[in-house]
């Protein structure tokens, strides 16, 4: 092989392993067997859309079989949920929290920068407080709702792994939806089961 082809062929052999080292699930710690869970954030965390035991939390709680506590609260933005999130923290102590937020700041037009800031910030609580994070990506609602590309940017900044598509694509398919921002409970355990996923992904947990 000539020199010139051999050297192209090692340049574009390191440009993909430098983008597969990028696209790595930034790794957690296994779940010890006492902990707690957090699941974080508005409607979706809380399983609007769903009966009663259906929502994500619920499901997740029996797929990593540990304690799930469902913190979330419906129509509440990123800035109240920043506020809200210490008291949460020191009153659960979680090893591990699922932030899904920034959907109803969307639907408020509210600044994407500043959900952006409230998310990172909420990252750090999370960790100073001992715990690691999960990051669930929110669409942009709408009749494309394509995912906000602030969650990769935060979650790549951050270091924490990203469920990047799994509500959009939800929110996509009728029959995983109860209305156009939330899923029913099929879709609410399609989520669980794509959470439970990365997590393992990410922690080595084959259990």
């Amino acid at each position: 092989m000539p020199v010139i082809l051999r050297c192209f062929s090692l340049i574009l052999l390191l440009a993909l392993l430098l983008q597969m080292g990028c696209e790595k699930t930034p790794a957690l710690r296994p779940l010890a067997a006492d902990a707690v869970v957090l699941a974080f954030g508005d409607s979706l965390t809380y399983g609007t859309g769903a009966p009663a035991g259906a929502s994500y939390p619920d499901v997740l709680a029996a797929t990593l079989g540990h304690k799930v506590v469902n913190a979330g609260i419906p129509g509440e933005i990123s800035e109240t949920g920043l506020a809200r999130l210490p008291e949460v923290l020191d009153a659960v102590q979680p090893q591990l929290v699922i932030l899904c937020h920034g959907g109803n700041d969307f639907l408020q037009q509210r600044s994407s920068q500043q959900v952006a800031a409230n998310l990172r910030a909420m990252v750090d609580l999370c960790r100073a407080a001992g715990a690691e994070v999960i990051l669930i990506a929110v669409p942009q609602f709408g009749l494309m709702a394509k995912t906000h590309p602030l969650y990769a940017e935060v979650a790549q900044e951050k270091g924490v792994p990203c469920a990047n598509e799994i509500l959009h694509d939800l929110l996509t398919d009728p029959a995983l939806k109860s209305d156009p921002i939330h899923p029913n409970a099929a879709g609410y355990r399609q989520l669980a089961q794509a959470v439970a996923q990365l997590y393992m992904q990410a922690s080595g947990d084959r259990r």
